[in-house]
């Protein structure tokens, strides 16, 4: 079966071969006669067919020449160069003979595709068997494009979800945050009055004499573990106030409860939170 390509190169030979020959014998038969000028037209046509002919044996045993190629290229120059020259000095048609003069280029390079297409054609088994793998890599490509958009909505969805979570939790702490302040400073404002402190003052009991006791704020942020039950040897309320009075006037001015009592615990003693603060009362 003819390739695809062998057809054109053929069909353009000839005509090129037609034309180059009868432009020879036109041309050439007005200055010498006419059987010469047939001669040397069927020259050129001749050589530029020889050299295509050796060029399609060589080309059948896979092999190629690079002489013979270069032969039949200056016949096809040749050939060109006539036509041309012949379109040059026509007294008319000028263009329309300067429009075929590159039909022997044309052909050589018709048969140049052929060759090239006859060097990479394929068995019908290998086009089938190259469409299977192909088929099967697109596949594969459709398939993990699949998965991938799957996967990015999941985690977009997840993204999502965290995000509102972690909005509503920012929602619920600022709300809880800005109440507690609020509550903290009526808690402060109630401290600090005036008439307030007055006021707790008189519903306060007095631990020692001459001592009016300080009402003091709730603590309000991180707060220490405490151990539930005293570890060591329990101390009696004296030795207790002696410790909590020690530590206490250790620093001027006087620490405070949370000082003291983070001191007391790092000195290695025990006690309850309870007995603590009553101690630091009794001293204070």
């Amino acid at each position: 079966m003819a390739r695809p390509t062998a057809l054109p190169a053929v069909a353009v030979t000839a005509v090129s071969l037609v034309l180059t020959l009868a432009v020879v014998v036109m041309w050439l038969g007005a200055a010498m006669p006419w059987p010469v000028a047939l001669v040397v037209g069927l020259g050129i046509d001749g050589g530029w067919l020889a050299t295509l002919a050796y060029e399609r044996r060589l080309a059948a045993q896979g092999d190629h020449s690079t002489a013979v190629t270069a032969v039949g290229w200056s016949f096809g120059l040749l050939a060109t160069a006539v036509l041309i020259a012949h379109a040059l000095t026509a007294d008319a048609n000028t263009g329309a003979w300067l429009a075929v003069a590159w039909l022997p280029l044309a052909a050589k390079a018709l048969w140049l595709v052929h060759g090239l297409w006859e060097r990479t054609a394929l068995t019908p088994a290998a086009v089938t068997a190259i469409a299977g793998i192909q088929q099967e890599a697109r596949d594969e490509a459709a398939v993990a494009r699949a998965r991938l958009r799957s996967e990015a909505s999941t985690e977009e969805t997840r993204l999502t979800a965290v995000t509102q979570a972690g909005a509503r939790v920012a929602r619920v702490q600022a709300d809880t945050a800005k109440r507690l302040s609020t509550a903290w400073a009526t808690l402060e404002a109630a401290r600090s009055g005036e008439d307030t402190g007055r006021a707790l003052t008189s519903v306060t009991a007095r631990v020692t004499g001459d001592v009016t006791p300080r009402w003091e704020l709730p603590v309000w942020g991180p707060t220490e573990a405490l151990t539930a039950l005293e570890s060591g040897p329990a101390l009696t309320d004296s030795e207790l106030d002696a410790v909590v009075d020690e530590i206490r006037t250790s620093r001027v001015p006087a620490l405070s409860y949370r000082e003291m009592a983070t001191r007391f615990r790092a000195a290695g003693h025990s006690a309850s939170e309870v007995r603590l603060r009553a101690a630091w009362k009794r001293v204070a």
